[in-house]
């Protein structure tokens, strides 16, 4: 269910602003995102899996707070991620 070390060492080359950069928004939904499919496979086979349907939700939850926090400061950043990550809005 979790992501590999590896897996989010190339995430965060990936979306990193500068040189060194782990907590910049785009980094962090790039994450999440990643751990919200890993999720939601998981969940389609272990449908009473109750616990971690909540961590999903509140990973959601998450990211949509980043995602809202992103437009409000920069919007093409905002348009730009989304369109990378492929995600609906």
């Amino acid at each position: 269910m979790s992501i590999t070390q590896e897996r989010k060492q190339t995430l965060i080359k990936e979306h990193a602003i500068k040189e060194g950069d782990t907590g910049s928004p785009e980094v962090q939904v790039a994450i999440l995102s990643e751990r919200i499919g890993n999720l939601t496979e998981h969940l389609k086979i272990h449908q009473k899996d109750y616990a971690s349907r909540r961590g999903l939700l509140m990973m959601v939850g998450l990211r949509r707070r980043l995602l809202d926090y992103l437009n409000r400061e920069n919007e093409p950043r905002y348009r730009q991620l989304i369109e990378r990550l492929g995600l609906r809005r």
